[in-house]
């Protein structure tokens, strides 16, 4: 896959831009970075941190970083209960205002992210993209990203990757500057948040099983789930 930068912000402002806005955001976010790591750390156990491996630019694996929103509850056998039963109502409120994201701006730092762009989901989802589909992952990935503005998970995950990759096909500042401003306001007023009932979105690959869709033997991601 190739992807060519639309025009000069994306090749040589982007980035730079990405890096000394994050910087700035973490500075004036530390206070509120402690404090929730306190609450959290105090409601849901440690660490405070969740690290998950999430897919990059060039299908390149790294570890994403945010605020945990459950616990490590397990049943008699030692197994982790279902998502829905880890998730406490500090952790649902957590995930609707988004702050369980805000360590994401350390990723942004280190070039796993962006500001804007798709954001980076399961490495166990790679072999269920289509080579369109694929094509979200060209760029960095980002804090937020035209799905985000356009439906959150009230899309469903044909809607959202559709938006993924037209997204990367017209990168501008215009365009992301506009995004985060909505991205403002959607967190704001929790426009496609997830339910207070739920803990989750659909799981893609459920989505690709209505869909009659199999998983493709690829060199990244092969078969894994």
């Amino acid at each position: 896959m190739q992807h060519r930068p639309y025009g000069l912000y994306e090749r040589f402002i982007k980035r730079p831009l990405d890096s000394l806005l994050a910087a700035c955001a973490l500075l004036l976010t530390l206070p509120l970075l402690g404090v929730l790591a306190l609450l959290v750390r105090v409601k849901l156990g440690a660490p405070a941190l969740f690290l998950q491996e999430r897919v990059g630019r060039n299908e390149r694996v790294f570890r994403m970083v945010k605020f945990r929103t459950m616990t490590d509850a397990r049943d008699e056998n030692g197994v982790l209960l279902p998502d829905d039963r880890r998730l406490t109502p500090f952790g649902k409120r957590l995930r609707a205002s988004s702050l369980d994201e805000l360590p994401e701006l350390f990723n942004i730092l280190r070039g796993d992210m962006a500001l804007v762009g798709p954001r980076p989901l399961h490495r166990k989802y790679l072999p269920y993209y289509t080579e369109t589909e694929r094509m979200r992952h060209t760029v960095r990935p980002g804090l937020s990203g035209l799905a985000q503005v356009c439906g959150r998970n009230a899309l469903d995950w044909g809607e959202r990757l559709k938006l993924d990759v037209a997204y990367t096909r017209r990168i501008t500042f215009l365009a992301d500057a506009k995004i985060l401003l909505l991205t403002v306001k959607t967190v704001w007023k929790r426009d496609g948040a997830q339910p207070e009932t739920g803990a989750t979105t659909e799981d893609f690959r459920d989505y690709c099983a209505r869909q009659n869709r199999t998983p493709q033997t690829n060199e990244t991601g092969g078969t894994d789930g």
